[in-house]
C-alpha cells in the first residue's frame, strides 16, 4: 500500500529526534513573538536576519514537500507563521 503523497514510511530515532527538535526549537522563538506584539517594540531585532529566515523557511517548505519528508514541511510551516510575524512585527514596530 502506498503511504500518499506527503507520508513517509520510515520513523528512525533520527527521524524522532529531528521532530521533537522541531518542537522545541518552534517553542523557543514564541517568546520572541511574544516579546514584540505585547510590548510593541522591536528593539534589537534584526529585519534582514528575519526575514532572510522567513524566505529560507518558503524556500525548505517547497523542498520538503518535494521530498514528501514532514519532518521537512510540518516544521517550515511553524517557523513560517512565527518567521512571519517577527516579520511583520519588525515593520510594525521599528
Amino acid at each position: 500500500m502506498h503511504p500518499g503523497p506527503f507520508l513517509k514510511t520510515s520513523t528512525t530515532k533520527f527521524d524522532r529526534l529531528l521532530y521533537a527538535l522541531s518542537v522545541i526549537t518552534i517553542l523557543m522563538t514564541v517568546p520572541q513573538v511574544l516579546s514584540i506584539w505585547l510590548h510593541h517594540t522591536a528593539q534589537g531585532v534584526s529585519l534582514s536576519t528575519w526575514a532572510t529566515y522567513l524566505i529560507s523557511a518558503c524556500l525548505w517548505l517547497v523542498h520538503g514537500i518535494r521530498q514528501r519528508d514532514p519532518a521537512i514541511y510540518l516544521a517550515c510551516i511553524g517557523w513560517i507563521v512565527l518567521d512571519a510575524a517577527i516579520v511583520a512585527g519588525a515593520l510594525v514596530f521599528a
